[in-house]
């Protein structure tokens, strides 16, 4: 059981790798090049950031809610745009899902709610935010995480990527053994036929900052284990390793924790509505 959990920690970790060097290399390409002016007409024309971020978020891969969080803590997107990209963005529930010949439509209707409260959410922080976010400063990468920019930016943005990407697979590797001995079996039992109770649940299990989380979830949702509402907690509050990168490149420690209670509170509740409204996918 451990060699796959060591296995199963670093597909996880290698399927980033792109991902985090690619955005880490944009973000150099900025700071270089563009400079300060094109960083603020970048944070300027986010006003319509969490419709691309929530549509953006949907495919399946942890790798965007990772950027997300760099661009972030670069203040380079409003959290409005990275709360709408947490919400929306799928993990692993699409392919499981494809894998399981599930209909299209039904993939299509979990998606658009996904994509709706993210994009709902998004703009209503960002509203909420709005007067505070307007006296925050464009933060160099360098100074943010005390890099090496003098290298050039490919091998600063290695730097990045090796960082993060040691992280992560640390902290995978502990969650992905602790998904293994708990069990499906076990937090299914957990959820079952409990209203309220299982979203609360469900959102806390997709909380965990792995991929893991995403396939548990859709797994018991299949398996008829969760209801719809459940599922859909679990999934909204899921954002991969998202809020794992969130911590380690922000600073703001109570920014963080006000993101991730966002992200989960909305999570919960748009998952209660659901099965309040009887609505089934």
């Amino acid at each position: 059981m451990v060699w796959d959990v060591i296995a199963d920690s670093l597909i996880d970790g290698i399927r980033l790798l792109p991902f985090l060097f690619l955005t880490y290399l944009a973000m150099e390409y900025l700071e270089h090049k563009a400079g300060e002016r094109m960083q603020e007409a970048i944070r300027k024309s986010g006003r319509g950031g969490p419709i691309i971020g929530g549509i953006l978020g949907v495919f399946p891969q942890c790798g965007f809610s990772a950027a997300a969080s760099n661009l972030y803590a670069g203040r380079i997107i409003t959290m409005g745009t990275l709360v709408a990209i947490y919400l929306s963005t799928s993990d692993e529930m699409l392919p499981v899902m494809i894998s399981e010949n599930i209909g299209f439509a039904v993939i299509a209707k979990i998606l658009a709610v996904k994509v709706v409260v993210g994009i709902a959410a998004g703009f209503a922080i960002d509203f909420v935010f709005r007067k505070q976010e307007k006296n925050l400063q464009i933060e160099h990468l360098c100074e943010q995480h005390h890099c090496h920019c003098e290298k050039g930016i490919w091998k600063s943005a290695l730097h990045h990527t090796i960082e993060i990407f040691l992280y992560i697979l640390i902290i995978s590797f502990v969650l992905n053994l602790v998904i293994a001995l708990a069990g499906e079996d076990v937090l299914g039992n957990m959820i079952l036929n409990r209203p309220v109770i299982g979203e609360v649940i469900a959102g806390l299990v997709g909380l965990i900052p792995n991929c893991a989380a995403s396939v548990t979830i859709t797994q018991l949702y299949l398996k008829g284990v969760l209801s719809a509402g459940a599922m859909l907690a679990g999934l909204l509050a899921g954002s991969g390793v998202g809020i794992l990168v969130l911590l380690r490149v922000n600073d703001d420690r109570k920014e963080n924790l006000r993101i991730i209670g966002l992200v989960y509170t909305i999570g919960v509740a748009a998952g209660i509505l659901v099965d309040l409204l009887g609505i089934v996918f």
